[in-house]
């Protein structure tokens, strides 16, 4: 039967739920550049893209603004923000279940790589991805088309139609389809299912579960 062969997870909202450790961290930022945001929740929207786009797109930031509002960002989130963080329930047994079964597993997130190698480490997963791949910290290569056309340049002894990029947001779906790769849309993170289903996923799951299904069963479901 025809299985995926190496399937690239993003990781906020997709592996963990990161919304403590990511809003309080911009809410920090957004106070030391004199903006009071007291509703945590309008700040979900910051969980996923890139953050320089996310303080563009939100509160009108230019690039030196963004830049600075970046840095007290992670003045928060390296102390103690990315520390604030569960995985999603069955995370784990999916990881287990695609290890045992030869899936070969690579994180592909917006997040800068030596966060997201911190986080990976932090919940015990580093046995599981043979790659961690993510963003730089001067903000180059954060869009989700490079980072999976990185991780396609690496394994070339894979055809595109080996790979499947999974994520929560519209990002994701858009990297995968620029770089010419499937795609799985999850609803159980921070992405709506109206912002999914508008980028065309070649899938679409509500659950860890349902993940799992595709992932281990058939392409055709």
């Amino acid at each position: 039967m025809e299985k995926y062969k190496v399937i690239l997870f993003d990781l906020d909202g997709t592996i963990s739920d990161p919304k403590e450790g990511i809003v309080k961290s911009v809410q920090y930022a957004l106070a030391k550049m004199d903006i009071i945001e007291s509703d945590i929740d309008k700040l979900e929207g910051f969980i996923g893209p890139p953050l320089q786009l996310s303080f563009a797109e939100y509160y009108g930031f230019d690039e030196k603004e963004s830049i600075c509002a970046i840095d007290y960002y992670r003045e928060r989130f390296k102390e103690k923000g990315m520390f604030e963080n569960v995985l999603y329930p069955d995370i784990t047994l999916l990881l287990t279940a695609l290890k045992e079964n030869d899936y070969l597993l690579v994180v592909a997130t917006s997040k800068p790589t030596i966060f997201a190698e911190e986080i990976v480490k932090y919940f015990n997963l580093g046995q599981y991805f043979q790659v961690i791949v993510g963003s730089n910290l001067d903000g180059t290569m954060s869009s989700k088309t490079e980072i999976i056309q990185y991780i396609l340049d690496k394994y070339t002894d894979y055809e595109p139609s080996d790979f499947v990029m999974i994520g929560d947001r519209k990002h994701d779906i858009i990297g995968a389809k620029n770089t010419g790769i499937d795609s799985i849309g999850v609803t159980y993170g921070y992405g709506s299912l109206e912002e999914i289903n508008g980028v065309e996923p070649t899938y679409i799951v509500n659950s860890v579960e349902q993940l799992k299904a595709i992932l281990l069963g058939s392409r055709v479901i």
